[in-house]
């Protein structure tokens, strides 16, 4: 675990953040450590993360932690976690982690070139891991009666494609996860939402764009058709302040014209 730059210790509980790389995680803990809340974020790469922490922590003057995880080990998330919670109670989760697959570099997969331990590996990474992750928060968030957790989802979780087995297997599995949480500990004072990202996440334009080009009809999309993950940052804000009488449990974020599949 690596501390970064601190200001005062935050009076609201910690957002953690799994899964955090230089597009939608980032934002999401920027977005939580602007509310004030002390964040936790987590990857694989270390080195890569605590420049993000170092810069989040600098930009908006909050206590920004780094820890590595790697989502497919139970003991890493168990390690990970421990780190997590000797900060303080977790009030926030964002489960925001996936596994690269092969497509991604050269189109679609036959079925019968995919790997067992690849597909393996994209389930453990998917569903798998957000089952431990949030197997390590629940405990504490029942016992204060309150708590979020938000899963990140796409357009492969709910409906399933030729050649994208690996993805579409994992995120099926992670919504299924989430519905049957928020049935169970939605009662008890904590939300859970899945959340569709139908569409590209594109790299963060609010600090290089004018404000005023970030108005209107277009706001929060790029030339390409891209998502400003800045902009998708506040939806994850949105769920974690709704008033409990009107809780949400999936919704979907998209661009006017989604390409993603």
């Amino acid at each position: 675990m690596m501390r970064s730059v601190t200001s005062s210790t935050s009076a609201r509980g910690i957002a953690a953040i799994v899964g955090v790389g230089p597009n939608l995680g980032r934002s999401v803990a920027r977005k939580f450590a602007h509310e004030g809340y002390t964040v936790a974020i987590l990857a694989r790469d270390l080195a890569r993360l605590s420049r993000f922490a170092d810069e989040i922590a600098r930009e908006e003057k909050a206590q920004v932690f780094a820890i590595r995880i790697d989502c497919s080990d139970t003991q890493s998330v168990r390690e990970a976690f421990e780190g997590v919670l000797s900060l303080g109670f977790v009030e926030v989760l964002v489960y925001n982690a996936y596994q690269p697959i092969p497509w991604q570099y050269g189109g679609p997969s036959s079925f019968s070139d995919i790997r067992i331990d690849s597909f393996q590996k994209s389930l453990a990474v998917s569903s798998v891991g957000a089952f431990h992750c949030a197997q390590q928060v629940l405990p504490g968030m029942v016992e204060r009666g309150r708590g979020t957790i938000l899963f990140t989802g796409c357009a492969a979780s709910l409906s399933g494609i030729a050649g994208f087995s690996e993805l579409c297997c994992g995120k099926f599995a992670l919504r299924g996860l989430s519905q049957c949480l928020a049935k169970e500990f939605n009662p008890r004072g904590v939300h859970i939402a899945h959340v569709i990202i139908d569409g590209l996440i594109g790299a963060s334009r609010a600090s290089t764009m004018p404000q005023r080009s970030l108005v209107g009809e277009q706001q929060g999309v790029g030339g390409d058709g891209s998502m400003d993950p800045d902009s998708v940052a506040q939806t994850y804000w949105y769920l974690h302040i709704q008033p409990r009488g009107a809780w949400t449990q999936e919704i979907d974020v998209r661009t006017p014209n989604p390409r993603f599949f």
